[in-house]
């Protein structure tokens, strides 16, 4: 998906000989997301990446289920998750079904004496506050408010913070996060008509070679459960790759938006897509400019996808006592639009200054315990004259 870029030094040919100054073969390692079937990069490393040297007992991190089964709105207040020090333990799963689960998560320091690997899902990462940098074996990913953070399956990180209030939104997605297809040409280029371009994808910069030997955890997630793998060299002893495969940063305000006379819909807003859900921004823009339009957005009924709805800053003129990192669930199966009064006050607005990440999913989402710890009650009836 990203385009091809190249990081350190890297021998002419793939799969042949690539020598150390003292005359030992670097090891090469293919990383990709789906096998050998789609992009992928070569890391050459000091050391073999196999090296394991001792285990630590596994421990369940899988979502505690509290509804499986739901119709009706619900809406929840995320800065009510309480903020943690440890980056893994302040992240609290709300949403959740087997092709994502969405996550909120408020840590206070950076994880800084142990690698974490999500070895089932892409994490894609949004900054609602703080900012830092993402070390990883592909090289630094400084950070910011409003920033999505792309790490693919597999990819070993620490985060660091420059800041103590750090609010993230993470969709960890089972199935590859790509570009929309309708974006792409047929070469993978992003195409004109695109809402942003290879220009404003940030990838990996200053790679910097650990060729340390000693005891190193790697925290791995795999089906639920937290494995600590203890390895004998350091994870991040990368001297180069190449490849498309790698994480990379993308600013919600390189978001450009597309509007139009009438009310547009929400695929316009569409950032990145899977097999089984899609990813919007909704940015500052210009409202519709027919003559007799109105802003506000038309009821409609979710028939195949559940609706999420995280709020970032600004004013939404279709929903009424809206707080920063609330979260709406709006499920397939019954309809929604905007809240009474809204639609009649939005016209002759010409602009809006939201921001907002929304996630639609094919397949419903079930509440964990920590979506009802912070859930707003009575939501599903605030569309009452």
């Amino acid at each position: 998906m990203p385009h091809y870029i190249q990081r350190g030094q890297i021998p002419h040919k793939r799969h042949t000989q690539f020598r150390k100054p003292d005359g030992t073969l670097y090891s090469e390692q293919l990383v990709s997301t789906e096998g050998f079937s789609d992009d992928y990069s070569l890391l050459y490393h000091c050391h073999p990446p196999t090296q394991i040297i001792r285990t630590e007992a596994s421990k369940n991190v899988a979502p505690e289920i509290a509804e499986e089964r739901m119709l009706q709105h619900r809406s929840f207040e995320g800065f009510h998750i309480k903020p943690e020090d440890d980056f893994l333990e302040s992240r609290k799963a709300v949403l959740v079904n087997n092709d994502c689960h969405i996550v909120l998560a408020a840590p206070r320091k950076s994880t800084t004496d142990y690698f974490y690997k999500n070895t089932d899902a892409d994490e894609l990462i949004f900054v609602h506050e703080g900012s830092g940098v993402v070390k990883t074996q592909f090289g630094q990913l400084p950070f910011s408010y409003g920033d999505y953070i792309m790490i693919p399956r597999g990819t070993i990180y620490q985060i660091h913070f420059n800041t103590e209030s750090n609010r993230l939104f993470i969709v960890e997605s089972f199935s590859p996060i790509r570009y929309p297809k309708r974006y792409m040409s047929k070469f993978g280029q992003l195409m004109e008509h695109s809402p942003y371009c290879e220009r404003d994808m940030r990838g990996p910069q200053d790679l910097e070679t650990f060729d340390q030997t000693g005891d190193f955890l790697i925290k791995a997630k795999k089906k639920g459960w937290l494995y600590g793998l203890h390895y004998g060299t350091h994870p991040f002893d990368v001297v180069g790759w190449d490849g498309c495969c790698y994480p990379y940063i993308f600013s919600i305000h390189d978001f450009e938006p597309i509007t139009g006379r009438v009310h547009m819909p929400p695929p316009i807003h569409q950032t990145f897509e899977t097999n089984a859900f899609v990813v919007c921004s909704f940015v500052p823009r210009m409202y519709d400019y027919h003559p007799q339009g109105i802003p506000a957005p038309y009821n409609h009924s979710n028939i195949d996808s559940d609706e999420v709805l995280y709020y970032v800053d600004g004013d939404f003129m279709s929903r009424k006592h809206v707080t920063r990192g609330m979260i709406t669930l709006h499920p397939a199966g019954i309809p929604h639009g905007p809240h009474p009064g809204t639609v009649e006050k939005s016209i002759g607005a010409k602009e809006t200054k939201e921001l907002a990440v929304m996630v639609d999913t094919f397949r419903p989402l079930m509440l964990t315990k920590q979506a009802l710890e912070i859930e707003n009650d009575g939501y599903t009836l605030s569309w009452k004259e």
